[in-house]
């Protein structure tokens, strides 16, 4: 602390450079600060420092933080009120450009594993990643207003939200309550042959469409009595709510009575969420990933076969490859690729499809015969991929009837409120004739194959230091090179961005040696992500601040739109 002391009087209005003599480690009562990157001059990105805590400083109780759904509700709920802490001294300190700046990530209404807060879990070391703005005057450093920040800003912030005493107990308590809950849940829905649960009581509508947080007055969730499961929570408690079967579910109903609202809560349903949000018990398995037509994306020699052949250019549709895919391409490339990642439940709003792709009535049958259509429609798959693999499909449909002769359950949205009206639809699908479109078993046996050999470019990577770059959620770039992702709709933070720049990254420098198949080098990767954490992906083992967990299915999701795959032909 001292030291620390000395270099910022030595350092006082000198040239903006001379704070990089402030880089390393400073012992403070209670807590370690290092400061890691200074930043160039008071206009550029913050500077980046962690704090360190042992457990013996922070004395967290160990067994919130003993397995990883309470570690990852522990260290969200931190870093809520370390965010808070440093708030209240942001731009306190003068200077210009960016001086005075104390941020840290922003958590929104879903609960992820973050680089900026981590505690280990066996050690019980707290660190936790932020960023501070050096104070200057034009390009002269104002090291006494930064000595504020050091020495007396922080110390505060780190006394008010880093340790156990200062926390409120009963809202940390509750938090850590609520993940056992929710893991609970997770871990039944297996057993009860569930592949989501909607609790009821839950709020589903969001405030607006740029407000996640939850609508006020809105009518809260109650499930049908047929619909109606009830499971067992810790503490000898129970509740009961909605259970989604695995098969073939249909939720039905007239425009705005809330189909698409339960599917976005069902889409989220892979994430915790922080009490107080609406969807707390809103839980689906952790791999359904969310299903849509994608005009103008890229293929790379992907199997879609089961779903397009016979294309009229004579494309080979076992091996097919786009820079711009059509609506029903792009839907069946998609669909592959999620029962590639791991995906055993996909989820499908009508809104968003290609309707080619989806179903042909009888009508169009006659008209255009079986042999003349390229396209298998998915109605004719649904039933299939259940039977035969045991993917699940849950499907919001309001225009067309012909799937209740393939539904295993079908639900109707009424004003805000689902009801069970599977005997009716399945006696109306009885007394119309529906001839759907059907394919050859064996076209389904090969889906899960993947063989593609993926090589370096050179043209992204050679001879340049690799730059990686996120746009919120809608894209990552790896130097000059995009990657659409703004339909990958589970992806809903820009620091999962960041870490899938970081993972694209490391294939390109690592991993695509022309030896390995992709499917073993995104795997082989993931594997060592989920065992080593974000280090794993990292050019050292400096993590930045910026990073939260992303899924398997992601992953794959990113590096089939990288437009600079290269693959052996």
């Amino acid at each position: 602390m001292k030291q620390l002391e000395k270099l910022l009087q030595e350092t006082d209005h000198k040239s903006y450079p001379a704070y990089k003599r402030l880089t390393g480690k400073y012992n403070f009562p209670g807590y370690i600060l290092s400061i890691d990157h200074v930043q160039g001059d008071p206009f550029a990105a913050p500077s980046s420092l962690h704090i360190a805590l042992t457990k013996e400083q922070h004395k967290l109780p160990e067994e919130y933080y003993e397995t990883p759904h309470r570690r990852v509700m522990l260290q969200d709920f931190i870093l809520r009120h370390f965010a808070t802490a440093l708030r209240e001294f942001d731009r306190q300190a003068k200077g210009s450009g960016k001086s005075g700046t104390l941020s840290v990530t922003h958590c929104h209404q879903e609960v992820l594993n973050r680089s900026a807060l981590q505690i280990n879990p066996v050690t019980g070391d707290l660190i936790v990643r932020f960023n501070v703005g050096f104070p200057a005057a034009g390009r002269t450093t104002l090291s006494m207003e930064l000595k504020k920040i050091l020495m007396t800003y922080l110390p505060k912030c780190v006394a008010k939200a880093l340790v156990y005493s200062a926390l409120p107990a009963d809202q940390l308590s509750e938090a850590i309550g609520l993940a056992d809950d929710q893991q609970a849940i997770r871990n039944q829905l297996a057993k009860h042959n569930l592949i989501a649960f909607v609790a009821n009581g839950s709020i589903l509508p969001r405030k607006s469409g740029v407000d996640d947080r939850p609508m006020r007055e809105a009518i809260a969730f109650q499930s049908p009595a047929e619909c109606e499961v009830t499971l067992s929570l810790p503490g000898n408690r129970s509740i009961t709510g909605l259970g989604i079967s695995k098969g073939v579910t249909l939720i039905v109903g007239g425009g705005y009575h809330g189909k698409s609202t339960l599917l976005k809560a069902l889409e989220r349903g892979i994430y915790n969420h922080i009490p107080g949000d609406g969807r707390e018990y809103v839980i689906t398995e952790e791999t359904a990933m969310k299903i849509r037509s994608e005009d103008g994306r890229s293929v790379k020699q992907l199997n879609i076969h089961p779903f397009i052949r016979n294309l009229p250019n004579n494309a080979d549709t076992t091996c097919f490859s786009t820079e711009d895919a059509s609506g029903s391409t792009s839907q069946a490339a998609n669909t592959i690729e999620a029962l590639l990642s791991g995906s055993k439940t996909l989820l499908i709003d009508e809104d968003t499809t290609a309707t080619n792709f989806m179903v042909r009535d009888d009508l169009m049958q006659q008209v255009v015969l079986k042999e003349q259509e390229p396209i298998v429609p998915y109605i004719s798959r649904m039933r299939q991929l259940y039977d035969s693999f045991g993917i699940s499909t849950i499907l919001v449909a309001g225009s067309c009837g012909t799937y209740f002769a393939t539904a295993d359950r079908v639900i109707q949205m009424k004003n805000y409120k689902p009801y069970d009206i599977t005997k009716k639809a399945a006696t109306a699908a009885q007394t119309i004739p529906v001839q759907a479109v059907t394919a050859p078993d064996e076209l389904l046996t090969d889906f899960q194959l993947d063989n593609r050999i993926p090589l370096p470019n050179r043209a992204v990577t050679g001879g340049r230091k690799v730059k990686v770059k996120s746009t919120g959620t809608d894209a990552v770039s790896l130097n000059h090179e995009s990657v659409e992702l703004r339909f990958v709709e589970q992806l809903i933070d820009i620091e999962q961005s960041n870490l899938l720049g970081l993972f694209l990254r490391h294939f390109e420098e690592k991993d695509f040696d022309g030896r390995k198949t992709l499917s073993e080098c995104v795997n082989e990767l993931y594997a060592t992500y989920e065992k080593k954490g974000f280090s794993a992906v990292t050019h050292s083992c400096d993590v930045p601040g910026n990073l939260a967990e992303v899924r398997l299915q992601e992953v794959w999701a990113m590096i089939n739109r990288y437009r600079g795959l290269n693959l052996k032909k």
